[in-house]
């Protein structure tokens, strides 16, 4: 089996559609498929704790802006 050679999480949360700002000062990001709110990324708090890249990551899809 082989091993990721990284020394932290290569998920961007900002890329997720699970991921969300919540204006709360103490904790504001957060994670709507895990349910959970932190002081930093979801994605470095999930990595930290399990020693893996979130599996519940889904990339958003982009929004085109049409300028007539």
């Amino acid at each position: 089996m082989m091993k990721k050679k990284h020394a932290g999480t290569l998920v961007n949360c900002f890329f997720c559609e699970h991921f969300y700002i919540t204006y709360e000062m103490k904790f504001p990001y957060g994670c709507r498929a895990m349910e959970f709110k932190s002081v930093r990324m979801p994605s470095v708090d999930v990595f930290e704790n399990s020693g893996m890249d979130c599996a519940l990551y889904v990339r958003k899809e982009r929004r085109h802006s049409h300028h007539d």
